[in-house]
């Protein structure tokens, strides 16, 4: 039995403002929470079963160049050793029609140092890693292109675009800013590294994977290994963080499924720290030109946002920086540009929040320069220009509610408390500053379906191959069927991360939350039909609350009323409402820093994060995303850049000792408020995507704090504190 939607129309029903069970939006506890902090949840390399070999990686040393002989002969000599595996057969085929990034690996051809060229299989891990170091390898280099700015930018038809005249709108404009801002490479800093671990029976492989989309990564898999989608099962049940690094398959995933058919036994890949960072992805750097111009009232006539990225020769993907610039403010002339480099670096792909995280961080940037030099308070400036409809597209807006969040952000983070003129605060050797930016992301639904199953017992089952990466799903579906079919949370089981379930949109794009629980939705609304059609009911006329059903005079435990299990498979699709209006979600974010004026150090004080996400489905796990996104800010804004050695691309600070993501002492209380909103074009749920939302604009809100502060405007992110000296004067 199946339940259907294409999302063509608004759903106006709002029937989870209409349900009585009370656990949808509450801060309810992770149902899978116990098991995490008790080490009782398996991640992918902990699955070890009996007999398990060990693969590791040997990779190239080179930038470019042609692997012309690999001498494995001599390494199946060394004890333990199983096999060695290079050549075309290690080769990861571009995936067929999926979404995601994969980088590339295998084959002769060298395309960035640290690809993966071979993988050498050992009864133990030790074994293997000694192997690996051993391999005689013979290369044929070339000289690779490292620097963009060396490579040169490509320059996309269909990623341009213009409206009016920005140059003459800049010439009479009464003001304008015309800067340029760099940011550098990030890596996701996932907790739990990618690992794989592959068993062959027959002719069907089933993978244990750190994955964040299973529905793709089934047919990247199969696609590479030659055989059908079907034949390829691939569990994720738990998996500790991604922010984009695992939304498409990872060298290890390919390489030890090809091992374990080779040797005929299952065979684990997981791989170190440094291999994270130099054979999986990066976030690509960028260099963003921002112009603005207003009239004389402060009203934007022209808005120029242009943006040079990177990536390796023939990946598809690049950094969408621009992504929201064409409908977050208002400006009649318009240029949107983008160029992509082409170099021998490490792959670029999905980061969280890919596009917003740098581009809207850069323009929120800009927009404090223009404020201070229109001298207008910068919340003032945003609430001048914000759209009416989008101003690109022309298409209506879904729902808005930027003015609400800056305005609520403003009050309660007593904004009226600051100075607007730089080094006007100081405690001893701190200048003190606050900053604010806006933040907006794009809204999506993606197709998903989730099968819930009823039993006579008055429990249900949830199973679809959604995953959790630590974002709160098994909570969000356990209380959109709880509250749908009147269930305590703990008459709930979810099963996530299993190909063998129904497909879900997987985690990514802050789209899995609201797909697969509008899955989840349909079916328990079809359920619900199934049992008013047993009572001789309208399903609108039924109550479901506590186990029971309350119709016309009556109440009966749901056990006394179905005799036999009720499955539906719900499935949702994208439709006319993700084309005919614009849906994105909002928030401001506020800080407060201190630099000292000595050594240039910056410290944030406090951050506000003001959101609006349409209906929120979990108060906790939304607000710890939220906490997460801004954490990120702080990270992007203080200390987080891959470093790249120019002679040959090689990642320098490839681990966490030397890659500073922020620590417990950089992070100070973070205050989160979610505002109440509905959104009928997103889903019958009316909610949106959260998870990503919290860190665009967060980094902006800390550099414009350090320019309250000091007087300093760095452009060159991370603002590290020689960058923060340089420009303070003596005497501060």
């Amino acid at each position: 039995m199946t339940a259907y939607l294409k999302m063509d129309e608004p759903d106006h029903r709002r029937r989870l403002d209409e349900t009585v069970q009370g656990i949808i939006g509450t801060a309810m506890d992770r149902p899978d929470g116990a098991a995490k902090v008790t080490g009782t949840a398996i991640y992918a390399h902990e699955d070890q079963p009996k007999g398990m070999a060990h693969g590791v990686f040997a990779r190239a040393p080179v930038a470019k160049g042609t692997l012309t002989r690999i001498d494995g002969e001599k390494l199946r000599a060394l004890p333990g050793v199983l096999a060695v595996l290079s050549g075309p057969k290690f080769l990861r085929n571009p995936a067929q029609g999926g979404a995601n990034e994969a980088p590339v690996q295998g084959s002769e051809t060298i395309a960035y140092l640290g690809q993966p060229i071979a993988l050498v299989v050992a009864e133990t891990f030790e074994q293997a890693r000694h192997a690996a170091h051993m391999l005689e390898m013979e290369i044929t280099s070339e000289d690779g292109l490292i620097n963009p700015e060396d490579a040169g930018y490509e320059t996309p038809e269909d990623q341009q675009d213009s409206q009016g005249d920005l140059e003459q709108a800049m010439r009479d404009a009464a003001r304008s800013v015309d800067v340029t801002y760099t940011t550098p490479s990030h890596n996701s800093g996932a907790m739990e590294p990618h690992a794989s671990i592959a068993a062959w029976d027959g002719d069907r492989l089933t993978l244990r994977g750190s994955y964040q989309m299973p529905n793709y990564n089934q047919y990247e898999l199969a696609d590479s290994l030659g055989v059908e989608p079907e034949n390829v099962r691939i569990l994720a049940p738990f998996v500790g963080g991604g922010f984009g690094s695992k939304l498409g398959i990872a060298p290890e995933a390919v390489a030890a499924a090809l091992a374990a058919r080779e040797v005929g036994r299952p065979v684990g890949v997981a791989l170190t720290r440094q291999q994270v960072f130099e054979a999986t992805m990066r976030r690509s750097e960028s260099r963003q030109r921002v112009r603005l111009c207003v009239d004389s009232e402060g009203r934007l006539t022209g808005i120029g946002h242009e943006a040079y990225v990177s990536n390796l020769p023939d990946e598809e993907f690049s950094e969408p920086v621009t992504q929201a610039t064409p409908f977050l403010y208002a400006g009649a002339h318009r240029v949107i540009g983008h160029h992509i480099a082409r170099v021998h670096r490490t792959c670029a792909g999905s980061v969280r929040a890919p596009g917003e995280s740098i581009g809207v961080t850069v323009l929120e940037n800009a927009m404090d320069e223009l404020a201070h030099d229109l001298k207008i308070d910068p919340i003032e400036l945003r609430l001048k220009n914000i759209p009416d409809k989008n101003p690109t597209s022309g298409l209506p807006f879904s729902s808005h509610t930027l003015a609400q969040a800056l305005k609520t952000g403003r009050d309660r983070f007593g904004w009226d408390q600051r100075n607007p003129e730089p080094r006007s605060r100081r405690e001893g050797e701190w200048l003190l500053g606050m900053g604010m930016a806006s933040a907006v992301r794009v809204n999506i639904l993606s197709e998903a379906r989730a099968r819930v199953t009823l039993s006579p017992g008055g429990t249900a089952l949830v199973e679809t191959d959604m995953t959790d990466i630590g974002t709160g799903t098994y909570a969000i579906l356990t209380q959109i069927c709880g509250e749908m079919l009147g269930l305590a949370g703990d008459k709930v089981i979810v099963s996530l991360g299993d190909t063998d379930h129904p497909h879900g949109p997987g985690s990514g794009g802050s789209w899995g939350a609201a797909s697969s629980g509008t899955a989840v939705f349909l079916a328990c609304q079809k359920i619900r039909a199934e049992v008013a059609k047993k009572l001789d009911a309208d399903e609108a006329d039924l109550t479901f609350k506590d186990g029971t059903i309350i119709y016309g005079n009556r109440q009966a435990p749901l056990s006394d009323l179905i005799d036999q299990e009720i499955a539906v498979e719900g499935h949702v699709e994208p439709g006319k409402t993700s084309d005919e209006v614009t849906q994105a979600t909002y928030g401001a974010h506020f800080a407060e820093v201190a630099v000292n004026a000595v050594t240039g150090e910056t410290r944030v004080r406090r951050m506000l994060g003001v959101f609006a996400a349409g209906r929120i489905l979990n108060a906790k796990t939304a607000r710890s995303q939220c906490l997460g996104g801004m954490t990120f800010g702080i990270g992007m804004a203080l200390t987080e850049e891959i470093a790249h050695d120019p002679r040959d691309g090689h990642i320098v600070n490839h681990d966490f000792a030397e890659y500073h993501l922020p620590v417990n002492a950089d992070v100070p209380q973070l205050d989160v408020v979610l505002l109440e909103e509905r959104d009928d074009y997103a889903n019958p749920l009316q909610a949106k995507g959260i998870g990503e939302l919290g860190i665009c604009g967060a980094a902006a809100a800390i550099t414009n704090a350090i320019f309250n502060a000091t007087g300093v405007r760095v452009r060159d992110y991370p603002a590290t504190l020689d960058k923060v000296l340089a420009g303070l004067p003596q005497k501060a």
